[in-house]
């Protein structure tokens, strides 16, 4: 008998892997209103405790999340429950008319789109800034 990895398990077994039993758990917390829109997720090393979890594990369980659309991070902030509708046509911790949040995906839209076009005019204003430095700068980066 070829003894398994510890901590692995063959794909398609029926038994749940770590990583999905962590997102799957912070999914039903989600669910149940423990974690609300715009909550921040449990740190990394606070998910490794609670589950006896590699490093490794919980980031692929927050991968999960995020790809599912139930958690965005924020660089330098960390991982937050994503303010949209829940996947999967799960209810939210209200019932389905409570789990969008006022405006959904287009208030996202348009919030992008606003801070696309201020970027795009911030870009527009350091152009025009090294164009004066260019042409004031007596002929120098030329």
């Amino acid at each position: 008998m070829v003894a398994a990895r510890r901590g692995r398990r063959q794909a398609g077994s029926g038994v749940p892997l770590t990583f999905e039993v962590i997102a799957e758990t912070l999914r039903e917390r989600i669910r149940s209103g423990g974690l609300r829109p715009g909550d921040a997720l449990p740190t990394q090393a606070a998910l490794m405790r609670e589950f006896g979890a590699a490093s490794l594990t919980v980031q692929k369980a927050m991968a999960l999340l995020k790809q599912d659309g139930w958690a965005v991070s924020r660089p330098g902030k960390g991982a937050f429950v994503a303010h949209r509708d829940y996947p999967d046509g799960a209810d939210g911790p209200d019932g389905p008319e409570a789990t969008a949040p006022a405006g959904g995906t287009t208030a996202r839209v348009e919030a992008l789109e606003r801070a696309l076009a201020e970027a795009a005019q911030q870009i527009a204003d350091l152009r025009a800034r090294i164009e004066v430095l260019e042409s004031g700068g007596g002929g120098r980066g030329r």
